[in-house]
Formats: structure tokens, C-alpha cells, sequence
């Protein structure tokens, strides 16, 4: 296991930002960290960055336990903070160099000019790094993170800032370094950590309030199912209120309409049935897939955990 987190907790004053957490997360794992704003991602990853101490519990990087082997963690891990510290006035290969020499690499110009080509800043790396986008600026910090090879990585929002082509681009590279890698990171762009991660885990109010794969996640909700229904022609939504298993129908279009099932039950017999009996044809029937989106909501929202 390349990372086991035990009863991890930060106290504040009176306040708990984290509250005996505890997953783990193996070599060739991509885990999501995700929870709203205050729920406690950035605390616990400073903690196992070892840029700041736990208050309580243990956290075990590639064998070695944060507080008490830091120096030797940080060669272990590569870190991409959410608020990215870079020297504006460097330029780009200057300053990839810097951060070669401080972690003492033997191959600097190589590896730098590896990165530059891996993270996509061959056009860019002559420019200061004041002159760059959020978006170019994001990379430069993902090229630190990775420039000593790490067998860690960790990245606080790393996605924050690109624009559509750019994000394609690095979540085809954050997916790439997974071969040989333990990776977590988290983003406020669910979509992002779903297509990437293997597994997630939520934090709300400084407590974990899911560790799982998002398929497995998503049933565990008690939620009903959510069905797309299009017809040939208009049709009353009391008539579809009527079938067995469905709790509220929505007219989400001249003649189509969103159903929600009371439970889990395949409803589709039914309406299809009821459907017919009432002279009307399908011309469209979908089972919508539940995203991170909604298993997020249904763990983080008061609620839905009453």
C-alpha cells in the first residue's frame, strides 16, 4: 500500500478540519478527493505532503510515516498545492531547472526538456512566467511535481484554470502516470475526477462520508432511478404518474418527459405497457446513469443523510 491514512485528525483551536479519517490508496490507484469548500482535502493532503502535522493518527507514505521521516517522504512525493507558488520573474526552463537542482538531479537539461515536452510547453518555455495563462501556469506546476519522478503524486485542483483542450490533455497525462504511480488529487470539476479516478473518497465537515469505486457508490444510494421518456405524441402526466414504481414525472418537452422510480426496480415493462394501453408509442427510453454529481449531492447535502 502506498498510502494508509489511520485516524487522521487536525484541530484548529476548537475546530476539527479533519475528524479520524482514515483510507488507503495502492500503487497504480488514482484516488478522487473530493467534499465542499471546508470539508477538509487541502488540510489532509498538507498533512500527507508533511507541510503540516496532524494533531492525532498516522499517515504512512511508501512505508514511511509523516513526522517522522519527512525529509525522506518529500523525495517521495510530488506536490501541486491548489494555490501554485511560482517565481514570476524566472522563465520557464530557468525556473524547471532551479527546482531540478534543489532535489539534486544528476540529468537536469534532460529532464527538464522531457517535462517541458510531457506537460505541453514547447512553445512557451522561453516566456517569463508572469507573461503565461492560469491555464500554462498550471502546467509549469505539474512539471515540478513531476520533474524528480516521484512514486506519489499529489494535486490539489491541477486541473483548475484549462481550457477545454488543455483539459483533455492533462487528464490524458494524469491517467498516464498511473502505470507507476499512486495518485491523488482532487477538483471541483466532478466530471474531471470521474473520468479519471478509480476510486473516490468524500470528506464533508472534516469526516469521510464515502470511500468507494463511484460505481459501487452509486448504489448505495436509496435514490430511485432517473428515466428519459420520449413519445410520438403528447400524453397526460397523470396517465404516467399512474405506473406502478414511478414517484414524480417532469415534462421536460413537448413530447418528452423525465421519470423518477421510487426505488431500484426496472420500471421499463411497466411504462412501456401503459404507454401502449393509452394509444401512444416509445420512441425513446433511457436509464440515466447516475454521475459523481449526484452521489456527491446525496452524501454532502443535509438532506439527504437525515
Amino acid at each position: 500500500m502506498s498510502i494508509e491514512v489511520r485516524g487522521l485528525t487536525k484541530i484548529y483551536g476548537a475546530q476539527k478540519a479533519i475528524d479520524d479519517i482514515s483510507f488507503d490508496v495502492k500503487k497504480g490507484e488514482i484516488l478522487g478527493l473530493l467534499g465542499p469548500n471546508g470539508a477538509g482535502k487541502t488540510t489532509t493532503m498538507k498533512i500527507l505532503t508533511c507541510y503540516m502535522p496532524a494533531s492525532s493518527g498516522s499517515a504512512i507514505i511508501c512505508g514511511l510515516e509523516a513526522g517522522k521521516h519527512d525529509a525522506d517522504i518529500k523525495k517521495k512525493i510530488g506536490y501541486l498545492p491548489e494555490h501554485n507558488p511560482l517565481y514570476g520573474t524566472m522563465y520557464v526552463q530557468e525556473y524547471l531547472h532551479f527546482v531540478a537542482q534543489i532535489h539534486k538531479l544528476s540529468n537536469k537539461r534532460a529532464r527538464v526538456s522531457e517535462l517541458i515536452s510531457l506537460v505541453g510547453l514547447e512553445r512557451e518555455y522561453k516566456k517569463k512566467i508572469s507573461a503565461l495563462s492560469k491555464g500554462y501556469k498550471q502546467r509549469i506546476g505539474l512539471a515540478q511535481a513531476m520533474i524528480h519522478d516521484p512514486e506519489v503524486l499529489i494535486l490539489d485542483e491541477p486541473i483548475s484554470g484549462l481550457d477545454p483542450n488543455q483539459l483533455i490533455e492533462i487528464r490524458s497525462l494524469i491517467s498516464s502516470l498511473k502505470k507507476d504511480k499512486t495518485i491523488i488529487f482532487s477538483s471541483h470539476i466532478l466530471q474531471e475526477v470521474e473520468s479519471v479516478s478509480d476510486k473516490v473518497v468524500i470528506l464533508d465537515k472534516g469526516k469521510i462520508v464515502a470511500d468507494d469505486k463511484i460505481a459501487s457508490l452509486s448504489q448505495q444510494q436509496t435514490v430511485g432511478l432517473t428515466l428519459q421518456l420520449e413519445l410520438l405524441s403528447e400524453i397526460s402526466e397523470e396517465v404516467l404518474q399512474s405506473i406502478e414504481g414511478i414517484s414524480k414525472v417532469h415534462k421536460s418537452g413537448p413530447k418528452s418527459y423525465t421519470l423518477l422510480t421510487t426505488d431500484q426496480r426496472d420500471v421499463r415493462e411497466h411504462v412501456f405497457d401503459k404507454v401502449v394501453e393509452n394509444g401512444n408509442k416509445i420512441l425513446g427510453l433511457e436509464v440515466q446513469k447516475k454521475s459523481l454529481e449526484s452521489v456527491f449531492k446525496s452524501f454532502t447535502q443535509e438532506e439527504n443523510r437525515k
